[in-house]
């Protein structure tokens, strides 16, 4: 069976979230370069040996705090794209403030004490968690439509 996807007018909000985060990881990106050349730290190492670097911690926070956001990337794109279609604004909302705490989160790990990155990172959770309600009750929407 085939669903025909009808875009809501303020769609274009996800889109511009979606776009948002693409610049904060590029952004992040380019911190962990600026990090490998102030910390010595060659490519293709992901991470700085402690034996070797006496500033591997400074840099592997730099590098840690990208690479955690790197593994929730997917998860946000799909919970934001597919909820979005039956509520884009509430979706833009948690999205944004998603970003907001994703870089909070970035600064406060990349500081080079890993604690510093708890609280934004309970404002990132809680806005996933926001966007999995949103996804979940889209799901139970379409179910719903399917048995009527």
């Amino acid at each position: 069976m085939a669903i025909a996807i009808e875009f809501p007018k303020e769609y274009g909000y996800v889109v511009l979230v979606l776009v948002s985060y693409a610049f904060l990881n590029m952004w992040m990106s380019l911190q962990v370069g600026n990090a490998r050349k102030k910390y010595r730290v060659p490519y293709p190492n992901l991470y700085a040996s402690e034996e070797r670097n006496k500033d591997a911690n400074l840099f592997n926070c730099v590098q840690r705090g990208h690479q955690n956001s790197l593994e929730f990337m997917p998860l946000f794109f799909a919970l934001l794209l597919v909820s979005g279609l039956q509520y884009p604004l509430i979706v833009s909302g948690f999205g944004t403030s998603y970003i907001i705490g994703r870089f909070f989160y970035f600064k406060g790990y990349s500081s080079g004490i890993p604690d510093k990155r708890v609280k934004a990172a309970m404002l990132s959770f809680l806005s996933l968690f926001g966007l999995m309600i949103c996804t979940a009750l889209f799901g139970v929407n379409l179910v719903i439509k399917e048995t009527n």
